[in-house]
Formats: structure tokens, sequence, C-alpha cells
């Protein structure tokens, strides 16, 4: 794997943001009784030394609702009030590419009145394309950052096309772009922004994202180690080419169960009928619902949890009762992951958890035909393991790939605190994978207990990709947690969660490995009534 695509020295990259940030302020220097329109308008002619930047607008905004949905991961109709703001808009590096395309990092930037002192990044999804609504509501539980004072800054990481276009690729800046340099950049030129208007430097800066956000959080802390004080990466697109290959091993197992049309075509999704998932389900929190010390309908000792399914194969004929071999081998094997022909772990299998039959709204869960976000929706019924890795392994947008590097010295070294957290029931991205990385990082970095020093891994019992879920808790407030350890010096033992699919219910999520288990009193639908163990 190439490494030289590094971004600059920590140290340069901080002489880099004093310079411009200086620049900008004596440029656009005001005094502290101008007003807030004023000030706004001043920053259209905002001149950045070092950068080809231009700030396309930037208007106040009233104080109000919520007039957009958020970005990816975030909150579903906040009926809160925002703000009133100075709204900035502008491009970095307008350019013509490959196709005479037109490029730019474009970026959306949030200046509320009330500005509380610190600075947020908030991650994109997807491949990108557009500029999400600057808020700041990825793992935020109720209130987003925005609405709490910080300036928010979101970018479309240099190209424009819908959220799973890849055409940019062809474009080698606008590769380099997506996947590392774009959101070093706007960090720069947000920060110089944010220091012009009020007059002086953000205080702390923060970064949080889900998805491709995630993998973005990890990205800033492996190649702008000295950019961010505080990073929330949530369900990371770590290694997105070998995710996808696991859910078609996924399909291919669960196709050889299925049943065929006239023509000997799969008929997608007869693998298991709904009475076959009710089954597993049932089957699978009579085995380890109550590992937790109370029977809730969710497991939360992921860790602890040894279901097989070929307990449940039927000894006579089928029934909802039972399985059939065919079946319970599908279900071993999609759950187990792809390997290579020399027995190789490709891509970590996935949690026995509680969404993996979910067919709700949103993403379905693994065994009900969660296909990759890209590539061919027909079910298939061969592959080789072998050819796909290779292939994978040569494709661009492999260099991007952030579970590769676990060297955060830098990071940890100033002070940096990282949190990650992760869907159990996640089909698109593996929690198994972010387990992996996690307990590397422990490897690369002194050991477990040193990297609990800077960060920490939140499992989510139920929840899919960055949220949703029948039986779910996937409301919880990371973003608090990260600013209390990097201000305050409190490291999270755990965070409490709350979830619409369940009302009334609440539960710790705890650092892994540990898991919320119930102390036996109390009231058990109450975080208070679990300990971390």
């Amino acid at each position: 794997m190439p490494r030289s695509f590094c971004a600059a020295r920590p140290s340069a990259n901080l002489k880099l943001v004093s310079t411009l940030a200086l620049s900008a302020l004596g440029a656009l220097a005001s005094s502290a009784t101008a007003h807030a329109q004023d000030r706004c308008t001043a920053l259209k002619s905002a001149a950045i030394t070092g950068l080809d930047v231009r700030v396309t607008s930037a208007e106040t905004v009233a104080a109000g609702p919520l007039s957009a949905t958020p970005g990816p991961g975030g909150p579903p109709g906040y009926a809160g009030s925002l703000p009133a703001r100075c709204r900035v808009e502008g491009v970095i590096d307008p350019r013509k590419g490959v196709g005479v395309v037109d490029y730019a990092i474009r970026f959306a930037l949030a200046l509320p009145n009330d500005w509380d002192g610190r600075f947020l990044f908030q991650g994109g999804g997807g491949l990108n394309g557009n500029v999400q609504q600057p808020l700041g509501a990825v793992a935020a539980g109720d209130k987003p950052a925005l609405a709490r004072g910080f300036a928010v800054v979101s970018t479309d990481t240099g190209h424009q096309g819908a959220v799973f276009d890849g055409g940019f690729f062809a474009d080698q800046q606008a590769t380099l772009d997506f996947l590392w340099v774009a959101n070093g950049k706007v960090a720069v030129v947000a920060k110089a922004l944010v220091a012009a208007y009020y007059g002086r430097a953000a205080e702390h800066s923060y970064f949080v994202g889900c998805s491709t956000g995630g993998r973005e959080g990890m990205i800033i802390s492996q190649r702008y180690p000295a950019y961010f004080d505080g990073i929330v990466s949530g369900a990371p697109a770590m290694r997105t080419g070998y995710s996808n290959l696991g859910l078609r091993s996924v399909s291919v197992a669960l196709s050889k169960a299925a049943a065929r049309d006239a023509s000997g075509n799969v008929i997608p999704g007869s693998a298991l009928s709904d009475g076959d998932k009710k089954l597993l389900l049932d089957s699978l929190l009579k085995t380890c619902d109550a590992n937790d010390g109370v029977a809730d309908g969710m497991i939360f000792n992921q860790q602890g949890c040894h279901f097989d399914p070929a307990a449940l194969v039927c000894k006579g004929a089928k029934s909802d009762s039972c399985l059939t071999s065919a079946q319970a081998n599908a279900v071993r094997t999609a759950m187990s992951g792809p390997k290579a022909s020399n027995g190789r772990q490709v891509y970590p299998g996935y949690f026995y958890d509680t969404g993996i039959t979910f067919s709700g709204q949103g993403i379905p869960g693994v065994l009900s035909g969660a296909a990759p976000p890209v590539g061919p929706r027909t079910p298939a019924t061969t592959q080789d393991v072998d050819a796909e890795a290779a292939q994978v392994a040569t494709d661009s947008s492999t260099l991007g790939d952030s579970n590769w590097w676990t060297n955060l010295s830098s990071f940890s070294g100033h002070g940096g605190k990282l949190l990650f957290f992760h869907g159990a029931s996640d089909p698109w991205f593996s929690a198994l994978d972010t387990v992996g990385y996690y307990e590397a990082l422990g490897q690369a970095n002194g050991g477990a207990d040193k990297v609990r020093d800077f960060s920490r891994l939140y499992l989510v019992p139920g929840m899919g990709h960055c949220g949703g879920g029948a039986a779910t808790l996937d409301r919880f407030d990371l973003l608090s947690a990260v600013v209390d350890w990097v201000e305050g010096g409190k490291a999270p033992v755990s965070v409490v969660a709350t979830g619409a699919a369940l009302p009334g219910r609440s539960r710790p999520l705890c650092a892994y490995p540990q898991h919320a288990h119930y102390k036996g009193q109390g009231n058990s639908e109450d975080a208070a009534s679990f300990e971390c163990r």
C-alpha cells in the first residue's frame, strides 16, 4: 500500500493555520461594536494568503427552525430553533478538470452570533458531492452543535454529483481532494474565517461524522494530527471496496438456499421467509438476550453471544419452527464473512444482533438483502473471493482506506481525543471491522490501557448504519462526551442512549470491551440501573 500521499508535517500545519488566520484578521479586522451584518458582509472580500479562496456569499440568517434535513446520521425532524448566524459559502481552488468539468472544493460555514468559542467540522456521507447544511447533528443527542453555539463547516470535498456518483475518480486532483486533501484545506480556511469574523481564533476544534464522515475523522487523526482537539468517528467507511465484497459474499451465501424461478434464476429474498427470520431472531434472543442481566429484546454483550444457526436445523419436515440445513449453512456462511482460498479472512463477519433480519424503513439488515450502495443489485450465485480481493486492492478508492494507519502518536501527543461508535447491526460496514481497528490501535500505541487514555469505542445494540433499527437506542451525545474529555479531562466511561424505537427506555453505552449489565435491582428501563462490566 503506497504511503507517500501524506499531509504537511504537524508543525508546518500549525504555522500555516496561524499565518492564514492572521492574514485574514489583518484584512478584515473590525471593532467589537461592529454589527453582525457588517462583519458578515465583510467576509465577502476575504483573501487568504497561500490559497485560492473565493467567498461567493456571506449573509445573515435570522434565528428560527431548521429549514432542511440534516446530513448523514443527524436526528430527523429536529424541532428546536437554530441561532441567528452569518452563513458563508465559498470555493477553494476552482479549476477545469478531466473532461472540462468544473471542479472546486465548496464549503458552507455557519457563524452563530452567540458563539461559544468552539469550531466543528461536519463530516460527509457516501461519495459526498454536495455541501450539506452546516449543523453538527451527528452523535449530538437532541441538540446539534450549531444550536449550542459552535461555528460549523461542511464541504463537498471537491466535486459535485449524486451521493454515489464516482465519476470524479477520473480526475487525479478530485480523487486526492476526496480521499485526503479537501478536509485539510477547508479546516484551514474555515478557521481563518472564524478568526476574522469573531476577532479571535477558536479555542477548541472538533470533527464529527458518520460513514464517510467517520472515515474522514480517521483521516484527520492520521494525516492532520494537529488540526483538531477531539474527533467522533461513527461507522467509518474505512475500506468500502472490501465491505462491498463482504456484502456480495452474503448475497452469494443466501442465494445457495434461495428458490429459483422457471429459468433457474434466484428469486431475490426467498432464502429466508418472514417466519424463518422470526425464528432466527427469537432463537438469538433466547440464546443471548439475558447475557447482560436482563431479557429486554436487546443484546449488549455482543462478545459473549455464541449463537449457532445449526441448532435450528429441522429433524423432520421443514416448518416455521426450524430451518433446512441449506438455510442454516447459508446464515452461518453469510455471518462469517468472506475468506480467500487459503483461509485468510478478507473482511470480517457480522455480529449476531437483533437488527440482522431488519426489513423496515432504512437500510435492511444483513440477512434481509442489504446490497452494496454501488454495484449490481442482481443476487450473485458464485464468487471468486481471491479475484475480487485482488481487484479491490488495485482500485483508486482503496488508496483512501483508513484502516491501515494506526500510529496516532502525534494526535494523542498533543492531547487529541478520538471516540468511535458503530451500530452492532450495521449491514454496510461491519462493526467487527471497527473493533479490529480499535484493537490494532492498542497494538501500535502501547497497549489497550494506553489507547484508552485518548480513544474509546462504543457499540450500539440493534442499530443499523449510523442510526435506525426496530429495537435500538440510537440517540446519544458523544459530542458532549468528547468536549468534556478534551476541555475538562473527564474520560467518558459511558454515555446514555435513548431512541424513538423504544420510548421510555435508556441504557448506558459502555466503552469497549465493556458492556452495559443490569445491576439486578432497580427499574430495568432506566440507565441508572445498569453498570459497565
